[in-house]
């Protein structure tokens, strides 16, 4: 079970980097103290796994045929590419570097199912997309929700407490639901593990890299690109957890950074296109366009070592 370790350390870097879409705006906004906040999600993302993570270990284990050896490597290219972008403190997609690594073994291997890694890559586009578009229509709905109730000062913070709790929790489930597949699904692909030890595995693994390294990238989302207050907070958390968990149905692991960095941005909009730092907006995308390409090119490199 050694081989496994590199879908372990995967998992840890996973956790470490997309914690802060889950729990990073509410942090920020000073909401939740973030050792509260990282147990909770580290619970709710093990849940999430066990309960539905199988239908993305699926469309994840049939985009080519690997053995054992090329699925460690995978999983390590993929976990040390994550680990960099984590380091340089910008939240990216674990599934874009899992399936970069992938097709770098197809490359290997000369076979690629393109009708499946079309489909991973159409969700990937309308991800951003649905977080922008949810964002707004969540913020609109909770404003008006919000106005209505008429509350003072102190209901109103305790509301959103209650809130942010709530969307937090939901959306570590969704993270561990559709991405402990960029964790094991590999595992899966070669016959080494089953598909509940893998969701168990990939699941425990995220919630450790939530636990011990996943603050640094929590500053990025949660105020150097759109600056949020917890009412923001809260609709981003909803809506990146919404669009998330939708595409669990679907079957397609995708980017909780690419959705809650839409959300973020239809928050910006809302606010004025001015409040949006272009600078921090643009050293994301450059993240999300290398993550593919850095996973393709170490597992091709460690592929001839």
């Amino acid at each position: 079970m050694f081989s496994i370790l590199g879908g372990v350390f995967l998992g840890w870097s996973l956790g470490a980097n997309d914690a802060s879409n889950v729990i990073g705006p509410a942090v920020s906004s000073r909401m939740l103290r973030f050792t509260t906040a990282a147990f909770m999600a580290s619970l709710f993302v093990l849940m999430g796994a066990l309960l539905q993570g199988r239908s993305g270990i699926h469309t994840l284990s049939g985009l080519t045929q690997m053995t054992l050896h090329q699925a460690v490597l995978v999983s390590i290219s993929a976990a040390i590419t994550v680990t960099l972008m984590t380091i340089a403190r910008l939240p990216v997609s674990t599934s874009q570097a899992v399936v970069g690594a992938i097709i770098g073994i197809g490359v290997v291997n000369r076979y690629i199912d393109t009708t499946g890694l079309g489909k991973v890559v159409i969700c990937w586009v309308g991800t951003p997309v649905g977080g922008a578009i949810l964002s707004v229509v969540v913020y609109r709905t909770l404003a008006t929700v919000n106005n209505r109730l008429r509350l003072n000062l102190l209901e109103s913070d305790a509301l959103l407490r209650i809130g942010l709790v709530a969307a937090g929790s939901y959306g570590a489930f969704a993270l561990g639901a559709n991405n402990v597949a960029n964790v094991t699904a590999v595992f899966v692909a070669a016959g080494h593990i089953s598909i509940t030890a893998a969701t168990l595995i990939g699941g425990l693994s995220i919630g450790l890299g939530i636990l011990t390294f996943s603050r640094r990238v929590m500053d990025t989302v949660g105020s150097r690109l759109v600056r949020l207050d917890p009412f923001s907070a809260l609709v981003v958390l909803l809506a990146q957890a919404i669009t998330v968990h939708f595409y669990t149905f679907v079957g397609v692991p995708v980017s909780t950074s690419q959705a809650v960095i839409g959300a973020v941005i239809g928050i910006g909009l809302l606010k004025g296109i001015q409040t949006v730092s272009v600078r921090t907006l643009l050293s994301i995308l450059s993240g999300w366009l290398l993550t593919p390409l850095i996973a393709a090119a170490l597992v091709l490199a460690m592929q001839k070592l």
